[in-house]
């Protein structure tokens, strides 16, 4: 049984990659930091690039210049207008731009100007890409490939050019005063100032090895002079760009290489890095080991272990551990600043204070554990009586329920109407604020789409439409009765409904089994798990479960439908969008993703309970079945709490998937919980839809994976130039959207799943788009 679950697991989504995201300062686009006056600039944004670091330093200045409160500023003499920190080539470039508009400025840089580059192996070769961006500002690059040293000896120039001076000190932190922030500075005295734009990079904060002897004096992370190793034995760890060129320049100088790499296949490096690589492997000029790991650094020796070949130990003299850098997060600690996934105890104080507010609301909604307390308000029974008494036209038009007024005042007796006028005005204002933010033709179809969907099936049909056709006339007779009593039945008798003798607590038909019409089986179990059989509904049900929605998926994905119609994926993309970067990665949670399989075998189970309920009416499947749907007896008293109501809607569904919204991101329950989706995921096992990569123009910069609110190893394709084929995807298209570089691109894989059919006419990367407006000829009059 274990070994048919393990497989079954590996088949449905083990199978996929499962890499983390780092943490980084949390940004706004413009740099802005969660202090205000502070912006961070350069690598720390996520994007490895030259050009993109002197782009964002310049553009730092710009809108720190554009801020209307800073150019009100006081100008005492003891406050300058900006202090610089870090001398790479977003701090240059800052300072550069900042020198252009005359602003009284301080570059800060604890090294030497452009230190990091200078550590860079002799002869490096150093991409500038995109080859046809060119950064604003001053500093600028002359050539798409250039060395180490002609791409210094030119940033040096510009800078000499300058004469910027560079004050020569360690920041320990950033801190705001008032009006005023103030650099701390660890020898000197500390910088007042207006503004401060942290450029500082990765510089020194490598990676260390996790095994014995990782500090040993002969590992080193830098390579200078490949000459000077003429004839040693070397190791090099890593399988980045980094440690491929460091491996291919000592085995060019003479040195005797171990390349070891933990992984199975090198994803990250360029191209050409990985072909070099495997020429030299095959010419044996460079050993590599895959899937290996350190276990020792000795005075002449280490020890690779391999989960197959056991423990190899190899003669050496010298370790090159190139497996990167981190981001220095001390210092931002230590400058309070917000840090992607990181919380203080005021953020943490938040998010208990909104959980508690989220239970409430749908312990209210749902009559639960304290109605009691919530009837006491008379809210919203007596909305209606509240209204009319401050004015009478109000009480002319609702005493008459064939008109929308009247309709509408039946509705606010209802808690449900609030709570989904609530639910869709936060997708439409949110919503409207996404597309602000992502304003791509595909990101304003979606979110319409989403909005619309929202409104007008699942909430003006349902609490104002339908009820408004009851009291006119439309289900009275023939065809429409027909079809009012086989999907929205009747609460009252017939004499009752032609006498027009209606309930005065709500609508005399049960029309809230409308949200059916979108909100498929088993997302919605309610309209299939009635007392008796629905015909209407369980026909509805299955073509919705079993054909539309698998054609959907087969076709365009699981985002077909949770990332176009459902009602959870709205809001999550909308009220959750700028919360997306808090999904948890990693293999433990990509593990997690299972519990939503095990909701769907909970349905099942309680299908096969409800239709054995029908077949025998007097057994227990039929008479405690409420009990395991919505934890009432007979008598109508919650005794279950851990029924699919509670256990499910309410609990995982509605308190913790809204409420873990600011904590872990919006798709919280869509990715682990959700029984529909679960189903899905078996759909889109065989769907044609894919993410396409360019695999030539990826850079790595992980923003694609880390924007993925299904916690997707979106660049682990995309370095493989492999389409991307998890079946957790549902289509947000923010990996597409946030690429720097337009690497990706939504499309359909044909039905071999060999090749690519046709890609996405729908454009979705910004970085796409402009290519394609620089590729349309212009004609000339």
């Amino acid at each position: 049984m274990f070994s048919l679950v393990k497989d079954y697991t590996h088949w449905l989504h083990g199978r996929w990659p499962a890499g983390l995201v780092e943490k980084l300062p949390v940004v706004d686009a413009d740099g802005a930091s969660s202090i205000k006056g502070v912006y961070v600039v350069g690598d720390l944004t996520g994007i490895p690039l030259l050009k993109f670091a002197a782009d964002t330093g310049a553009r730092a200045v710009d809108t720190i210049c554009a801020d209307p409160t800073f150019e009100q500023r006081s100008k005492p003499d003891d406050v300058i207008d900006l202090v610089i920190i870090g001398g790479g080539v977003s701090g240059f470039s800052a300072a550069l731009a900042a020198q252009k508009k005359g602003l009284n400025f301080a570059l800060v840089e604890a090294k030497q100007a452009f230190s990091t580059l200078k550590d860079f192996p002799k002869g490096k070769p150093i991409y500038t890409y995109p080859t046809d961006m060119q950064p604003i500002g001053e500093l600028q690059f002359a050539e798409k490939i250039q060395d180490k040293e002609s791409l210094l000896s030119s940033l040096q120039q510009q800078a000499n050019k300058s004469r910027i001076q560079v004050t020569r000190a360690e920041v320990s932190h950033v801190e705001r005063q008032g009006e005023y922030l103030s650099v701390a500075l660890d020898d000197q005295p500390a910088i007042k100032t207006h503004r401060v734009i942290v450029a500082i990079g990765r510089s020194g904060n490598y990676r260390q090895l996790q095994c014995s002897g990782h500090d040993h004096e002969k590992v080193t992370h830098r390579l200078i002079d490949p000459a000077h190793y003429k004839g040693q034995k070397t190791l090099v760890v890593g399988g980045g760009d980094s440690a491929l060129e460091s491996a291919i320049s000592l085995a060019d100088a003479g040195a005797d290489v171990t390349l070891a790499y933990r992984g199975d296949a090198f994803r990250r490096p360029k191209p050409e890095s990985i072909r070099t690589i495997n020429t030299y492997a095959d010419r044996r000029a460079i050993e590599v080991h895959m899937q290996t790991d350190i276990k020792r650094v000795d005075d002449t020796s280490v020890t690779l272990t391999h989960p197959d070949n056991g423990e190899t130990t190899l003669p050496n003299d010298t370790v090159f551990a190139m497996i990167g850098r981190e981001a220095p997060l001390g210092f931002f600690r230590r400058s309070r600043m917000a840090i992607s996934g990181e919380s203080r105890w005021t953020g943490w104080l938040a998010f208990l204070a909104f959980m508690l507010v989220v239970t409430a609301i749908y312990d209210w909604k749902n009559f639960g554990f304290h109605n009691h307390v919530w009837s006491s308000s008379q809210f919203p029974d007596q909305m209606p009586q509240w209204i009319a008494a401050l004015g009478g036209w109000w009480h002319l038009q609702v005493a008459d329920r064939s008109t929308l007024l009247g309709t509408l005042a039946v509705s606010m007796k209802s808690r449900s109407f609030y709570y989904t006028l609530v639910y869709t005005s936060l997708i439409g204002f949110f919503g409207w604020q996404r597309v602000r933010r992502r304003n791509t033709p595909y990101v304003r179809w979606q979110t319409g789409c989403l909005f619309l969907v929202q409104l007008i099936p699942l909430f003006l049909l349902p609490e104002i439409v339908l009820p408004w056709m009851g009291y006119t006339g439309w289900f009275d007779a023939g065809f429409g009765q027909t079809v009012a009593d086989s999907l929205f039945p009747s609460y009252i008798s017939a004499q009752d409904w032609a006498t027009q003798n209606w309930p005065d607590w709500g609508h005399p038909r049960a029309y809230w089994h409308a949200y059916g019409l979108v909100l498929a089986w088993p997302l919605n179990v309610y309209n299939v798990f009635t007392p008796t059989p629905m015909t209407g509904w369980l026909i509805i049900s299955a073509v919705q479960t079993f054909v539309l929605i698998p054609l959907l998926v087969y076709r365009y994905g699981k985002g077909a439908y949770c990332g176009w119609i459902c009602s959870c994926g709205a809001l999550a993309e909308t009220l959750g969008d700028t919360q997306r970067h808090k999904m948890p990665h990693g293999p433990f949670w990509n593990r997690l993703n299972m519990l939503g399989q095990a909701i769907l075998l909970i349905a099942v189970v309680l299908l096969v309970i409800r239709i054995g309920g029908w077949i025998w009416p007097d057994s227990w499947m039929h008479t405690h079945f409420d009990l395991l749907l919505k934890g009432e007896n007979k008598d109508y008293k919650l005794v279950n709490p851990l029924s699919w109501k509670w256990g499910v809607d309410v609990l995982l569904g509605g308190i913790l998937g809204v409420g873990l919204y600011f904590k872990y991101s919006g798709r919280i329950w869509c990715r682990f919980a959700c029984p529909l989706a679960a189903l899905m995921h078996i759909y889109a096992r065989f769907s044609r839809f894919r993410i396409f990569a360019d695999k030539s123009k990826c850079i790595s910069c992980n923003q694609c994976t880390s924007v993925c609110h299904q916690g997707i190893d979106v660049m682990s394709f995309a370095n493989r130039g492999e389409p991307m084929s998890d079946p957790q995807c549902v289509r947000c298209s923010a990996c597409v959207q946030t690429c720097p570089t337009g690497v990706l691109q939504f499309g359909e894989i044909d039905a071999q799943h060999q090749q690519v059919d046709n890609y996405d006419k729908l454009p979705a990367s910004r970085v796409q788009m402009a290519e394609a407006v620089e590729l349309i000829p212009v004609k000339h009059v």
